[in-house]
This record gives C-alpha cells, structure tokens and sequence, in this order.
C-alpha cells in the first residue's frame, strides 16, 4: 500500500512538470525507436532468408571459369550421381532478368519439383513452352493476372511474349516474390543457353553429416566446380545481414550516447524545485529511502512510457510500413526486386537486451543525483542550496 501511495505521488509529480517531462519522452521513445527498427528489421530479414534456405538443396555446384560463375554441363550430374550417399542430383536452369519498364529484377526459374512448393493463387502450372507462372510480386509490378500475355525481351534482344497460366505464392515472399516459372525448353531459349549446359547442379545428401565430405569429393572429380553447402549458404548470409545491421547500430548509437548525455544533464541539473520538493518530503518525515523510491518510480514511468512508444514506433515501422526509412542499407541490391512484406519475426532476447541498455542509464542518472540532494540537510533543500 506504501508503495502505490508513492506511485501515486510520482504520478501527480510528473504530471506538474508535463512539458519538462514531455520532452524527454519524445526524445527517450525516439532514441529507441531507431534502435529497435534495427533489431527487428534484421531479424525479419535473416528469419525470412533462413527459413527459405533451410529447405534448399543440401548442396549447390557451380563451375568456376576464370575464378567466375559459368554455365555448367548438365551431364555433370551422372558424374555426381556416382557418389556414395547422394541422392537426387538436378541440373537448374535459372537467371535473372531486369525489367527496365518497371525498374525491378526478375527471377526466371525453370520449373522441375520447385512448383510443389508453391500454392497456386489463381490459375495453374504451364502446359507447354508458350506459358509461364508468375508470383505475386510480379503480377503486381506487371498489373498482370492470369490469362494475360507477359512481354519481355529475351537474351537475342527480341521480344518475348508468353501467356501467363497462373499465379503463385508460398510461405515466405523472399522466396516467390520476384519468381517467374518456365518449362525448362522454354527458358533455355529465352536465355539463348546452348543445350546441354545449366545453371547450376543441386545435389541431395541422404545423411546431413555427410554433406562436407560429399561436396570434397565433388570438388576433386570435378575441379572447375565450387561446390556450396548449406551451411556455408546460411553462414553467409547471416555473416552478411550482421554487418550491415552493426553499421546501422554504429551509427545510430551516437543517438543513443546523445541521450544518455542529455539525461545525464538533465539528471545532474535537479532544479531548485526538486530540490525543495525533496526538502519538504524530508522535513514531514520521508526517509531518504522513501525519496529514492519516489524518484525510481518516476524514472521507471518514464523509462517504461518510453520504451514502448519506441518499440511500438519500431514495429509499426517495420511491419506496417515495411521500413522504409532502412531497407535501403539492409537489403542492399536487393531493393531492385519487387517490394514483399516483412513477416513479424520479434527476438525476445533482443528486446530485453534493448531494455536493459536503454532504462538502466536513464535510472541511473535520475537516481543517483536525487540520492544526493535526499541526504542533505532539509532547511538547505528546501532553500535550493
């Protein structure tokens, strides 16, 4: 009961100086606001790619022509085949295409198993070369939907027109967002790719453990490939999103050392009506102990108020608005693709880390000084000396 009654009186404290108190607030939820868009948008970004690359091939080989990717021999796969442990080996015809009309990157994917992991929106699979299948962001970037003719330029410079037979989508927009699917026939000769060559050869392992020695003994019966496990996959990507992520947090933690200076100023400057509040709940009979918990619910209201204003600001910034003040820096070339909505991925572990080193400064720095006029003698408080 004490302790509401000194709640209560923090409240009514707080609410004399609202304009003084205001501030700091806009400031405070700010200041954590910037860093929790941060956090977040680098979690979405790393779950979302993580949970698409955790069900990719085990591994991924390339050939290497002048330390650079180049097509590979489809017939490179009977080679792999012959490996122990390996099972299923496909060659991938895929590339990418830039769509200077709409200004986004393409996709182009021809189709084997990946359309079992699509769920059709609208239409269905193509029947023969003359149609292809779409994803979301695509039909939205084109205006497009099914039935309609999709117009491109192929890889000779001509114009390509193919009828789209449907639309998809899958769990994640990372994954089909930008996504147009082919026969494999058909995006052969869009890419003007000479038969008997591909992409890339993926290569699945019956046991997970044996992926590394699989891919060594790729390396030496082929050795104009690279062979890229999953791991090394999700190592990089995760290597490159911490990076990107550490530079925003550099930088925008001077915001966060501006503050602290700030409230640290505000801390240290106890006005001389402080001063002679605390004088007076010294002189009725406040302990110095019931002073600092009235100034520890004070700083904790703001700190509390603050950081979840920040956090909701983050959020709604992240996931309603899809960040648009980061995402620049934080997916990097990828902005060329057609825009997908964040799936709201939220690190607890993150957020307390957050907590911890934004209110325990703030605490400290309104604390500590008020401990310090609570200790001198009343008359002297209540004179603001």
């Amino acid at each position: 009961m004490r302790l509401l009654k000194i709640l209560e009186f923090a409240l009514s404290s707080l609410a004399r100086r609202k304009f003084k108190n205001f501030s700091i607030i806009v400031v405070y939820s700010f200041t954590i606001a910037v860093l929790a868009s941060v956090l977040l948008l680098t979690h979405s970004l790393k779950k979302m790619a993580m949970d698409v690359l955790v069900d990719g091939p085990d591994i991924v080989v390339q050939r290497l022509s002048g330390g650079r990717h180049d097509l590979i021999p489809a017939d490179y796969s009977g080679i792999i085949e012959k490996i122990p442990g390996v099972g299923r080996v496909q060659p991938r015809v895929w590339g990418y295409y830039y769509d200077s009309l709409n200004h986004t990157n393409y996709t182009m994917l021809g189709i084997d198993e990946e359309r079992q992991r699509f769920v059709m929106v609208d239409g269905k699979a193509p029947a023969d070369d003359d149609q292809c299948m779409i994803g979301q962001g695509v039909a939205g970037a084109q205006h497009a939907e099914t039935g309609m003719d999709l117009l491109l330029i192929d890889g000779n410079g001509i114009g390509y027109s193919c009828e789209i037979s449907g639309v998809f989508k899958a769990a994640s927009d990372l994954w089909t967002n930008d996504l147009v699917l082919f026969t494999k026939d058909a995006l052969r000769r869009f890419f003007a790719m000479p038969d008997g060559l591909a992409t890339d050869i993926t290569v699945e392992v019956f046991n997970a453990r044996e992926v590394p020695q699989v891919a060594q003994k790729i390396k030496r019966l082929l050795p104009d490939t690279r062979p890229i496990t999953i791991d090394e996959i999700l190592h990089t990507y995760e290597s490159i999103f911490n990076w990107r992520s550490g530079l925003m947090l550099t930088i925008f933690t001077s915001s966060l050392i501006a503050f602290s200076i700030l409230a640290w100023d505000k801390a240290t400057g106890i006005s001389g009506e402080e001063k002679q509040e605390i004088g007076i709940l010294k002189a009725i009979g406040w302990d110095t102990g019931d002073v600092l918990t009235l100034k520890l619910c004070e700083g904790m209201v703001i700190s509390a108020t603050s950081f979840l204003v920040g956090v909701s600001m983050a959020y709604a910034h992240v996931f309603l608005l899809d960040a648009p003040l980061f995402v620049p820096v934080l997916k990097g070339w990828s902005v060329l693709f057609p825009r997908f909505h964040l799936v709201p991925y939220i690190d607890a572990y993150q957020i307390i880390v957050l907590g911890f080193l934004t209110i325990l400064p703030y605490m400290a720095s309104t604390v500590l000084p008020s401990w310090k006029a609570a200790i001198t003698d009343p008359e002297n408080a209540m004179r603001g000396v």
